[in-house]
């Protein structure tokens, strides 16, 4: 595959060197090897309250949340607060849907605390609500 860049040399250098950096460190191959077990841990969600889906490609992956009625996007963000206020876990969302999109660089461990963190705060979330007088 043949790319033309036209920029400026400085950011065609940029990008060659980058380039070198995820072949010499393996940075594709180590991320494919990650795959499956960040997809056992994207689909262990799946059950848990409010999870609609679960999808994900590699190392990316959407949560779809049910959305509180009459208040989009307050349920992923809600979980977006509670992930870093209580956890310091950082997670991206866009509407009702949790996306994740970690380094090449993630060890197991931290792929356990993602996905731990999340399900965790979605089964609190469930415990709230049911406390709520009717």
């Amino acid at each position: 595959m043949q790319v033309l860049v036209l920029s400026h040399p400085l950011a065609s250098a940029a990008a060659i060197a980058t380039i070198d950096v995820y072949k010499s460190e393996q940075l594709f191959e180590r991320a494919a090897s990650m795959s499956q077990y960040f997809e056992d841990a994207a689909h262990s969600l799946k059950g848990l309250p409010f999870v609609k889906d679960v999808r994900n490609l590699g190392l990316v992956c959407g949560i779809e949340l049910e959305p509180v009625p009459g208040k989009p996007t307050a349920r992923a963000f809600d979980v977006f607060l509670k992930c870093f206020e209580e956890k310091g876990v950082l997670i991206r969302t866009t509407g009702d849907i949790i996306a994740l999109s970690p380094p090449l660089i993630i060890e197991k461990s931290q792929i356990d605390q993602i996905f731990g963190t999340i399900g965790d705060i979605l089964k609190a979330q469930k415990v709230a609500l049911e406390a709520v007088p009717a």
